[in-house]
């Protein structure tokens, strides 16, 4: 026995009653500590749980029927199956996406109003016109890019133009000779009519639309030559002869259409265009309600239904994670920007 366990309680040194209150207060403050950590985390989890718990809108900043409208409709459909709750599609059409994109950018940070977004919108409009409602670069919280998309360069039946090679000749020869059609300034369409002319020499008149299926009838009748068009709107009228299709914009031949070759190997070496859209959420979103959207949007695309719907006109799937689509978001912004800028093309 030693001689403080001879000892009372009284008679035992301080130092021993010190040590024995630390080592109590340490405990309770673990005990505090841990139990708060545990209600924190209760905290989110309750968060991420009741997210979403009323209807949701996605804004499509152009019209009805075009590749950015199908695939917000796919994406919404899907995610009404798995929430179990609402998702309005809604279509804000306008300065070249800019009156749909701003509605998004100035919503409430919730998760509740997102956008489909595409390289208008999110990537090319910063460089097209002056006085934009939204800062392109901070205003989202990107989610994840949905799908890349070839396009296709298609003329009326009626264009005496058979090639790329001769096309590139033509636009060069006779330059705004041939009518071209996109979904406004800055859209799909008109940057790989834009790139075009500026690795040919060439010009086109271009004629805008309110959208990629508003410019279609149009296409259909010949009041348009041509357009550098999104395989979503084209391939019906392409499988049908109603156009026809010499070249698709991306580096490699696409599986829908094997027999048409690439804009670079039919004659316009370093040529490579693709259209691409994407999810945002207004910035500030918590970033819990955006890691929440990007797995189940993700997942959706890893459905072989889902894959196979968007393979029917030549989308790839993307699924990116936020980082990685925002880094990207901010290449094409550099890329296109500086395309746009070298073509001297403003929105009116």
């Amino acid at each position: 026995m030693t001689r403080e366990e001879g000892m009372s309680e009284d008679q035992r040194p301080a130092s021993l009653h010190m040590m024995a209150a630390r080592r109590t207060r340490r405990v309770f403050l673990t005990i505090c500590g841990s139990s708060l950590a545990a209600l924190a985390t209760g905290r989110r989890a309750t968060g991420d749980d009741s997210y979403p718990s009323r209807p949701i809108h996605i804004i499509v900043p152009f019209s009805a029927g075009g590749a950015t409208d199908v695939l917000a409709r796919l994406i919404g459909e899907e995610l009404r199956k798995r929430w179990n709750q609402p998702v309005v599609i809604e279509n804000r059409v306008g300065a070249s996406g800019n009156i749909g994109a701003a509605a998004v950018a100035k919503a409430a940070p919730d998760g509740y109003t997102l956008l489909m977004g595409a390289i208008g919108t999110n990537a090319v409009n910063a460089a097209l016109f002056d006085n934009m409602p939204y800062d392109t670069a901070t205003a989202f919280a990107p989610v994840t890019q949905v799908a890349s998309l070839p396009m296709v360069v298609v003329l009326h039946p009626s264009v005496p133009i058979g090639s790329v090679a001769e096309l590139a000749a033509h636009v060069k020869e006779k330059p705004g000779a041939l009518t071209h059609g996109a979904a406004g300034k800055g859209a799909s369409q008109h940057l790989a009519s834009l790139l075009f002319e500026t690795l040919t020499g060439g010009k086109f008149l271009q004629v805008f639309y309110r959208g990629a299926a508003a410019l279609v009838p149009d296409l259909l009748t010949g009041r348009i030559n041509l357009t550098f068009g999104d395989m979503a709107s084209l391939m019906p009228y392409v499988t049908s002869g109603q156009i026809r299709a010499i070249a698709v914009t991306t580096k490699r031949r696409s599986p829908q259409l094997p027999d048409i070759p690439t804009v670079a190997e039919a004659g316009v070496p370093g040529y490579e265009a693709t259209a691409w859209y994407g999810v945002f959420a207004p910035a500030g979103t918590p970033p819990s309600i955006v890691a929440k959207l990007r797995d189940v949007i993700a997942n959706i695309l890893r459905e072989p239904r889902v894959a196979a719907s968007l393979l029917t006109f030549g989308a790839a799937p993307v699924g990116s994670t936020p980082d990685e689509f925002r880094a990207f978001v901010l290449s094409e912004m550099k890329r296109w920007g500086k395309i746009v800028r070298g073509a001297d093309v403003k929105a009116d």
